[in-house]
C-alpha cells in the first residue's frame, strides 16, 4: 500500500498595494485635515453656513485621534492652513501675498499645537471634552501672543446665525466656541459608536453616553441660555445715527485725499441734518462717525476743525469723530472725539489695541526685507490706556475701535463701566470689497448677544450697521456708498453672566485642557516606569 503525500496549496497572499495606492493612503488623513479647515472657513460670514463647523470638527477628530504627537502637530498645522489661508486672504488685498501667507503660516502654528494636544488627549476617556478644551486653550494663546495677539478667526465669530449663539451670553466667546467644538467632536464620536455597533452588535454603555452628551449638552445649554437673550429696553431708548461718508478710493491710498474723506462725512452729516429738518427721518440723539473719518488732526488743523464744527452744529447733537491725532512728539493716536454742538471737542478715547503691521511696525528693519510697504507706516501709533465710555446726550456709550471688537476685554470693559450701548467705529477701506468687513460685522453681532447691548458700527466705506441686543441687524449699508443709518434702539443696563464672569470661563476651559494634557503625561511616565521595571 503506497502512501500518497499531498501538499497543501499555498494560500495566495494579498497583493501588496502599489506605490500609487500607498501614496494615496498616506495622503488621506492630511487631505482630511485640510478639508476640515476649509469647512471651518466656509462656516464664516458672509456665508450663513455656521453648521459646517460641526462636520469640520468631526473630520478634524478623524484626522487627529490616535495619531502620534508629531503627526498631530503636522495634521493640525494643515488644518490651520486650510482654515486661515482663505479666511485671512484680505490681509494681502493691497500689499501682496507675502504678508497674507506669513500671517496665516504663523497663526496656523497655534492650530498645529492644538492638533498635538488633541492627538494626546484622544487616548483619554471622554475625549471630546478634553479635545474641545484644548482648542479653546489654543484660541486663548492666539489672542495674546505675539504682539498682543490676533483673535481673528475664533470659532465663536462664525456663529452669529447659529443655534449655539445664546451660549455667548452665558460664558462669552470661549463658551460659545467650546460648545461648537464639543458638538463637532461629539458628532465624530457618535459616528464611531454607530459603526462599532454595526460591526459587533454591541457598544459599551459609557462610550455611548459620552458621545450623546458631547452632542446634546451644547444644544441643551444653548436652549437653556435663550432667556438671557433679550432686546427689551431697560433704561429707555436712544435714536442713533451712523454716518458712512465713503472714501475717494479703496486700498492703502484711501487717505491720500484726507480732506476728501473728511468732507465726505461732513457732507453726509449735513444731508442728514437737512433730512431731519424736512421731517424725512427722526432727529437722532447723537451721531457716530467712523474710525479715521478725519485723518486731519482737528486740534492742529483749523480748516478741519471748522468743517467738523459746521457739520456738528448743523445736526445739533453730540457727535463722535474718528480722528488721527499727531502730537509734536511721540506716537500718533487713533482717537475718538466727543464733539458737542457749540462747544467743540470735550472728551477723547485713544484706541488701546493698536494693530501690529498696520498701525505700528514691530521689528521694522527685519520686516522691510520682505515687504517695502511697511514704510507706508512712517510714524507708529501708540496705544491708549483708558476704557472708552462717552456720555452722549445722557446715554452712556461704550467704545471699541474697529479691530478691538475681536478682543474680549476691549468690549467687556466699557460695559462693566456702565455702557448702555456699544459703538464700534471702523475703517475697512484698506481691504477693498473683501470678506473682512462681514467677518467684523459678525463679531459685533456676537458681542451684542454676549453683553446684551445694542451695537452700532459706523464704517468709512461699509458695511455700517445697527444691531439690536439679540444680534439682529436692523439696518445696514452697502459697501462704498455714502449713507446715514438712523434707528431707535433699546438701552440696557443689566449684566449678562458672560460680562460678570469675564475671563473666568476661558480660564476654566484652559485648566481643563491643561489637566487632560497633564493626565496623558503622567500616564506616559507611569507606563514607561512599568516597562522599565518589567
Amino acid at each position: 500500500m503506497s502512501a500518497t503525500i499531498t501538499t497543501a496549496e499555498p494560500t495566495p497572499s494579498a497583493p501588496a498595494p502599489s506605490g500609487g495606492r500607498r501614496l494615496l493612503r498616506r495622503l488621506v488623513r492630511p487631505g482630511g485635515a485640510v478639508l476640515s479647515g476649509v469647512l471651518l472657513y466656509a462656516s464664516f460670514p458672509p456665508r450663513s453656513l455656521w453648521w459646517l463647523a460641526l462636520p469640520g470638527f468631526a473630520l478634524l477628530a478623524w484626522s487627529l485621534y490616535g495619531r502620534r504627537l508629531r503627526a498631530g502637530f503636522g495634521l493640525g498645522y494643515l488644518a490651520g492652513l486650510g482654515f486661515l489661508l482663505p479666511l485671512l486672504v484680505w490681509t494681502g488685498a493691497e500689499v501682496g501675498p507675502v504678508p497674507w501667507l506669513g500671517l496665516a503660516a504663523v497663526e496656523a502654528l497655534f492650530i498645529g499645537a492644538v492638533g498635538l494636544g488633541v492627538a494626546a488627549v484622544s487616548r483619554l476617556p471622554g475625549r471630546p471634552l478634553w479635545a474641545a478644551a484644548v482648542w479653546i486653550l489654543g484660541e486663548a494663546a492666539r489672542a495674546r501672543v505675539p504682539f498682543g495677539g490676533f483673535p481673528w478667526g475664533k470659532i465663536a465669530f462664525g456663529q452669529a446665525d447659529g443655534v449655539f449663539l445664546p451660549l455667548a451670553a452665558l460664558g462669552g466667546t470661549p463658551l460659545l466656541g467650546f460648545g461648537v467644538v464639543l458638538c463637532g467632536f461629539g458628532l465624530y464620536e457618535v459616528v464611531c459608536r454607530v459603526l462599532a455597533y454595526r460591526a459587533t452588535g454591541q457598544v459599551p454603555r459609557t462610550a455611548v453616553t459620552a458621545a450623546a452628551v458631547s452632542v446634546l449638552a451644547p444644544v441643551a445649554g444653548a436652549l437653556a441660555a435663550l432667556p438671557l437673550v433679550s432686546d427689551s429696553a431697560q433704561s429707555g431708548t436712544a435714536t442713533v445715527a451712523a454716518i458712512q461718508g465713503n472714501v475717494p478710493r479703496a486700498g492703502l491710498d484711501f487717505n491720500s485725499q484726507r480732506r476728501a474723506v473728511l468732507d465726505n462725512h461732513v457732507r453726509r452729516t449735513e444731508q442728514l441734518a437737512a433730512d431731519v429738518r424736512a421731517g424725512k427721518v427722526a432727529r437722532p440723539d447723537f451721531v457716530l462717525w467712523p474710525e479715521n473719518s478725519s485723518d486731519l488732526d482737528p486740534y492742529r488743523n483749523a480748516d478741519a476743525r471748522a468743517v467738523i464744527d459746521r457739520a456738528v452744529n448743523a445736526i445739533g447733537v453730540p457727535t463722535v469723530i474718528g480722528a488721527v491725532l499727531a502730537p509734536d512728539t511721540g506716537k500718533l493716536r487713533n482717537t475718538l472725539i466727543r464733539w458737542e454742538p457749540g462747544s467743540g471737542p470735550t472728551a477723547t478715547y485713544d484706541k488701546r489695541h493698536v494693530q501690529p503691521f498696520g498701525e505700528y511696525i514691530p521689528m521694522r528693519s527685519v520686516v522691510r526685507l520682505f515687504n517695502s510697504d511697511v514704510d507706508r507706516v512712517q510714524r507708529d501709533f501708540g496705544p491708549g490706556d483708558k476704557v472708552g465710555l462717552f456720555d452722549l446726550a445722557g446715554t452712556k456709550v461704550g467704545l471699541a475701535t474697529c479691530f478691538e471688537a475681536a478682543f474680549d476685554g476691549a468690549v467687556r470693559d466699557p460695559v462693566e463701566a456702565g455702557a448702555e450701548l456699544i459703538a464700534v467705529p471702523s475703517n475697512n477701506a484698506t481691504f477693498d470689497r473683501s470678506e473682512m468687513t462681514y467677518q467684523q460685522l459678525a463679531m459685533s453681532r456676537v458681542r451684542a448677544v454676549e453683553h446684551s447691548r445694542s451695537v452700532v458700527v459706523p464704517a468709512t466705506s461699509g458695511v455700517s450697521a445697527i444691531i439690536r441686543p439679540d444680534g439682529t441687524v436692523v439696518r445696514q449699508t452697502a459697501m462704498f456708498t455714502p449713507d446715514a443709518l438712523v434707528e431707535t434702539v433699546p438701552l440696557r443696563t443689566s449684566l449678562t453672566p458672560a460680562t460678570r464672569l469675564g475671563a473666568i470661563p476661558e480660564g476654566l476651559l484652559a485648566a481643563v485642557a491643561a489637566t487632560g494634557i497633564g493626565w496623558v503625561v503622567l500616564r506616559s511616565v507611569r507606563d514607561r516606569r512599568r516597562t522599565q521595571a518589567g
